[in-house]
C-alpha cells in the first residue's frame, strides 16, 4: 500500500516566463511579465520554432532543472532515472530528476537542482534514510514527519563537468555551468546540471526510491510506493551508458527489461540551443550513444 507522505498546495508555487537570447557564444534568459501559478505556466507551454537554433530571441513559459546524478556503487558508476507519467504529452517516460524554478530562485536555479534531489531522490539504509548536502548547504528533508532521517551519516553532492557555453541570469552567470537546452514543444528553456551522490563509508543494505509529487482534489500529494520504486540505475562504462538498467533494493542490484522503454526529450538529440523532440527510444538512444541494449527480460516492476 503506498504511504502518503505530504499534501501541499498547488497555489503557492509561483513561477516566471522568460526572454531568451541564445548566439554561438552563450545564452541570456531574463524574467518577464507577471509570475503565473502551475495552471498558467502550462497553459502558455505550447509549442513554438526558431529559424536558426545558434541564434535567436524567444519568449518562453518557465525555467526547469534537471540532475544527471552519478552514483557509484560497488566499484561501478550509474546514471539515476526517475520514471514519470506525463499525463498533459500522454506518455511514461523514463528521465532525469527535474522539477519547476520557482520565482525567488530564478538567479539561483541549482538551488531548485539539488532540492529537487532531496525531493524526488530518497535513499534508505538498513539504519534509516539519508538526508545530504552540497558542499555547506544541508539539503531539505521534506519527508521529516513520515520518515527517520539518520542523524549522524549524509551523503554528499558534488560538481561534475559543465557545460563548455556559459549560461546567464542576466548579468549572473550560473555556477556549475549548467548544460542548457531550449525545448521548442513545451516552450521551456531546461538546464541540466552534472553532479555526483556519494555515500557514506556506512552506508548498508541500501535502497533507492522515486516519490514524485501528484495533483489529486486540487492538492499535491506525495507517496511512496515501495512495490514501485521508480528509480532506475544506468550502467555506465567509462561514462558511458551499456544498457545494462537495475533497481537497487536491500543492497542488491535487480536487471530491468528496458522493451519498449522511452526516455524523456533530454536524451534526445540537440542541434544547437534547441531539441525538438518530445521523447527517444531507448534503442534509438542506444544506438546513437555507441551502446547495445544488454536489458535482460525482466519487466518493469
Amino acid at each position: 500500500m503506498p504511504r502518503t507522505l505530504v499534501r501541499k498546495n498547488p497555489g503557492s508555487f509561483k513561477t516566471l516566463p522568460l526572454r531568451v537570447e541564445a548566439g554561438p557564444e552563450g545564452l541570456i534568459y531574463k524574467s518577464v511579465g507577471l509570475p503565473l501559478n502551475f495552471a498558467q505556466t502550462l497553459e502558455r507551454r505550447r509549442p513554438v520554432q526558431v529559424a536558426d537554433p545558434q541564434r535567436f530571441t524567444l519568449e518562453l513559459a518557465n525555467l526547469g532543472v534537471s540532475v544527471r546524478l552519478t552514483l557509484s556503487w560497488q566499484g561501478r558508476d550509474y546514471w539515476l532515472l526517475v520514471r514519470q507519467q506525463r499525463p498533459d504529452r500522454g506518455d511514461t517516460v523514463l528521465k532525469l530528476i527535474s522539477g519547476y524554478v520557482p520565482a525567488h530562485e530564478l538567479n539561483l536555479p541549482l538551488l531548485t537542482a539539488i532540492q529537487e534531489v532531496a525531493e524526488e531522490c530518497l535513499l534508505e539504509t538498513a539504519e534509516g534514510w539519508l538526508a545530504g548536502r552540497f558542499g555547506d548547504t544541508w539539503l531539505p528533508t521534506p519527508y521529516q514527519a513520515s520518515l527517520h532521517y539518520r542523524d549522524a551519516v549524509h551523503f554528499r553532492l558534488t560538481p561534475r563537468s559543465g557545460a563548455a557555453r556559459p549560461v546567464q541570469s542576466g548579468s549572473l552567470t550560473l555556477l556549475e555551468r549548467p548544460h542548457a537546452y531550449v525545448h521548442l514543444p513545451t516552450a521551456s528553456l531546461q538546464l541540466v546540471y552534472d553532479l555526483s551522490l556519494v555515500l557514506p563509508k556506512e552506508t548498508r543494505r541500501l535502497s533507492l526510491f522515486h516519490v514524485d509529487e501528484k495533483l489529486e482534489d486540487g492538492q499535491l500529494v506525495a507517496r511512496l510506493d515501495r512495490r514501485r520504486p521508480d528509480l532506475y540505475l544506468l550502467q555506465l562504462d567509462g561514462g558511458r551508458p551499456t544498457g545494462g538498467l537495475f533497481v537497487l533494493r536491500h543492497g542488491e542490484l535487480a536487471p530491468t527489461s528496458t522493451r519498449g522503454l522511452w526516455l524523456s526529450e533530454s536524451f534526445a538529440e540537440q542541434e544547437g540551443w534547441v531539441v525538438q523532440d518530445e521523447r527517444i527510444r531507448w534503442k534509438d538512444w542506444l544506438a546513437r550513444s555507441g551502446a547495445s541494449d544488454a536489458a535482460p527480460a525482466r519487466t518493469l516492476p
